[in-house]
């Protein structure tokens, strides 16, 4: 993958920005009348950044809901730093008070079921919402039944942390218990699943706990992967540099079978005994598009149409994020999400005034890792529809990674951070 300059990147993806804008870069006057009401599930970077882009840029023309069953929302991007100690869970905590701003209905609640043929989703607390659109932000779930021994009650001491909350201040807990000279064992599932580079972050900032308080102990990563999926020779080199000796990398190394009680974690090859156990199970689209058979054939992720993001198996409905059968090349980040969003909410604007949306969408993505308290490497890419292949591709000569880990990045990071969270919920 070529090298792209910071200035290159923001070049190119603020010309993807705009390119996303309803009416191919202006915003339709506001029409004399509302237009309809659409119901978003989740407030995650996809959700969010939907719901307040539809309302801003239907100048309030739309009627937005948006059903998000946590009070605060929490990130997934920055969250290992938690557990590497530089930041609190309240650093990386945001409130959803600021959308109400825009004029979207924020309900907490838990969506439980969608009636794709009445147009209406039906709900824990309150009695079911009719729709005219409906767009449909889950995430991801995870498949503990496809790890032996990965079971409820294993669940309780064996987490994945793969949705910041309560998981990450658990497992931040274990590592802190844990004695020194232990050993912290990650298991990372096949790809695709949420945040490519995300496990091998992990990795590092967990080493670099240790090496501030207890430096006797180990990390090992079991990776179902043959090698490291992003970023390989960046995060190896941060590896050998800055922990060596301390992080033990296997590849083609699959989670099958877990034992909560022995503290072990089983492969094909051999069974590894830690003192704390990471395992992320292999993921799939949440629930609530699974059940409203919003799954492409054959796959555990959502078909989309890449012109509007709407769903291949049901018109009206449009799926955001991780839940995507990824175009190529395209990561599950939260910042791909985000770019959803946007790209959803324009076309959604367009198809109630009855227009067609923009034939030829462009959306970026940017990955920061932090690999220690204050470095940090990125990859990032432009993504462009291809009418040939009716799918986003990455832009040639539009795609790159690092040079190597920087200070420098690392305020970048934090910043990309601050700002995202900015564009999606304030």
């Amino acid at each position: 993958m070529s090298r792209l300059t910071r200035r290159d990147f923001l070049k190119i993806s603020g010309a993807a920005a705009t390119s996303l804008l309803p009416g191919c870069m202006t915003q339709p006057s506001a029409p004399a009348k509302p237009i309809g009401r659409v119901i978003v599930i989740g407030g995650g970077f996809g959700g969010a950044t939907a719901a307040k882009y539809l309302r801003m840029w239907s100048e309030g023309a739309i009627e937005v809901v948006l059903i998000e069953r946590n009070a605060e929302f929490i990130s997934c991007p920055t969250s290992n730093l938690v557990l590497g100690g530089t930041r609190t869970m309240g650093d990386i905590t945001r409130s959803y008070a600021r959308l109400r701003d825009y004029g979207v209905q924020v309900i907490r609640d838990e969506a439980t079921a969608i009636d794709v043929e009445k147009k209406r989703v039906s709900l824990k607390r309150i009695e079911d919402l009719p729709y005219d659109r409906l767009v449909v932000s889950p995430a991801v779930d995870f498949m503990h039944d496809q790890i032996e021994g990965y079971n409820p009650e294993a669940q309780k001491t064996i987490v994945h942390a793969w949705k910041a909350g309560p998981e990450t201040v658990a497992l931040r807990q274990q590592l802190e218990a844990m004695p020194d000279g232990g050993v912290y064992i990650l298991s990372v599932p096949r790809a695709p699943y949420r945040c490519p580079p995300g496990p091998y972050e992990r990795a590092c900032q967990v080493a670099f706990y240790f090496k501030q308080a207890k430096p006797r102990s180990k990390v090992i990563i079991l990776d179902a992967n043959e090698d490291v999926v992003s970023k390989p020779a960046l995060f190896k080199a941060a590896w050998n540099e800055l922990y060596k000796g301390m992080i033990e990398y296997r590849g083609n190394s699959e989670a099958k079978a877990v034992d909560a009680r022995a503290k072990t974690v089983k492969t094909d090859f051999d069974t590894i005994k830690g003192d704390v156990l990471n395992v992320l199970p292999p993921m799939r689209a949440g629930d609530i598009a699974r059940t409203a058979g919003l799954l492409a054939p054959n796959t555990r992720w959502c078909g989309v149409d890449w012109l509007s993001m709407e769903s291949t198996a049901h018109k009206g409905i449009h799926v955001l994020g991780d839940a995507t059968l990824s175009a190529p090349a395209m990561p599950k980040s939260g910042h791909m999400a985000n770019n959803h969003g946007k790209l959803a909410a324009a076309a959604i604007i367009e198809l109630m005034n009855g227009r067609a949306p923009n034939p030829q969408p462009v959306i970026a993505n940017t990955c920061y890792s932090f690999v220690s308290d204050k470095e940090v490497i990125h990859v990032a890419s432009v993504h462009r529809y291809d009418p040939a292949q009716k799918t986003l591709t990455v832009v040639p000569g539009a795609s790159g990674v690092s040079s190597g880990r920087s200070e420098i990045e690392g305020g970048y990071g934090w910043a990309w951070a601050q700002n995202i969270w900015s564009d999606m919920l304030g």
